[in-house]
This record gives structure tokens, C-alpha cells and sequence, in this order.
């Protein structure tokens, strides 16, 4: 189920409120600015599905997201506990970091947990299957997908050369939770 959890960032032990409800999720998180959304497929996957057939599945969402937006690129995302380089990708993932585009992540598999810092609160948002999140540019956060990665996501770009991260060079991620496998 998808949650989200408030924190102050001095607290990182207790949230002030955790939401677990979409309707509760996707408000709390627009007053920052930060769409979530949930999306249903208009064919079945199967998996190992390629990517043109995990994309062809949501082809009306997302060339309307891209012309909304202007995103100019689409790819899908595949981890799972296999991963040759699962541990170097979270440590990399775990950083604080904020992008110059709109960090935009579409959940067809699988979960990972997205980790917002927005002045002085933290908003750490589970995803999960049908789950839609889009990060503002220059939003600083930082994404866990777990020490056993699974998850399968569709990421929309407006940089033709994809994912770039500015980190931050804080410590911040390393004090609140972290995805449990």
C-alpha cells in the first residue's frame, strides 16, 4: 500500500502524520508542488515484457503527460535483487540530490521509496504498483529501492541525455528511514 510519511527534519524517528490513503497522499504532497497520481494499464503486462510493450501499455498517459510537460523522452527502469550493481545504484540513489528537470517515475512493478526534502520537512512517499510521481526540478530528494531491489518504472525526461543529478553533499538521507526489504 502506498504511504506517505510527514517528518520534521529534526525528528527524523517520528513522523508527524503518516497517509495511506491516495486521496490523503496526492493532496498533501500537491500543496508542494508534487503531483502523485495512479495510472491503470490499458493492456496486461506479462513479465519480462520489453520495453516498447511496458511503454505500448501506457501510451494514452503518457504522450498526454509529454505534451502537458514537454517531456521529451521515455525509458523504462528494471531492478531486481539480481542486479550485478543493485548496491552501488542505491548508494548512488541515496544521496541527496536534486535534478534541473522534473523528476518523473511511473510505477508498473514492484516499489521504491522517494524521499522529499522541502524546507524544513521531509516527505518520505512509498510508491508502489500504478503509482505516479512527479518530483519539481530542484526539489531536494533521494530515492531507496531497497537492499533487494524489484521494481519496474516508466521515467518521462525533458534532458535528452536522461538522468542528471546536482547533489547536495548532505548527510540528511542517512539519518531518516529507509525501505525495508
Amino acid at each position: 500500500m502506498s504511504s506517505l510519511s510527514v517528518y520534521h527534519v529534526s525528528s527524523p524517528e517520528i513522523p508527524n502524520k503518516v497517509l495511506t490513503h491516495f486521496e490523503d497522499i496526492a493532496s498533501t504532497l500537491a500543496e508542494q508542488g508534487v503531483r502523485f497520481d495512479r495510472w491503470q494499464a490499458a493492456a496486461k503486462i506479462q513479465p519480462g515484457a520489453s520495453q516498447e510493450e511496458v511503454i505500448g501499455a501506457y501510451k494514452e498517459q503518457i504522450d498526454k503527460l509529454m505534451t502537458e510537460r514537454g517531456y521529451i523522452t521515455v525509458d523504462v527502469i528494471s531492478l531486481n535483487s539480481d542486479h550485478p550493481q543493485k548496491a552501488e545504484l542505491r548508494a548512488k540513489f541515496l544521496e541527496e540530490h536534486r535534478h534541473g528537470e522534473d523528476e518523473v517515475r511511473f510505477f508498473v512493478a514492484g516499489r521504491g521509496l522517494f524521499t522529499l526534502h522541502i524546507d524544513d520537512y521531509v516527505y518520505a512517499v512509498l510508491c508502489e504498483k500504478n503509482d505516479l510521481i512527479s518530483v519539481p526540478a530542484g526539489t531536494k530528494h533521494w530515492f531507496d529501492m531497497g537492499e533487494n531491489p524489484h521494481f519496474v518504472a516508466i521515467r518521462l525526461f525533458n534532458n535528452p541525455e536522461g538522468w542528471v543529478a546536482n547533489f547536495t553533499g548532505e548527510d540528511i538521507a542517512g539519518r531518516f528511514p529507509r525501505l525495508e526489504d
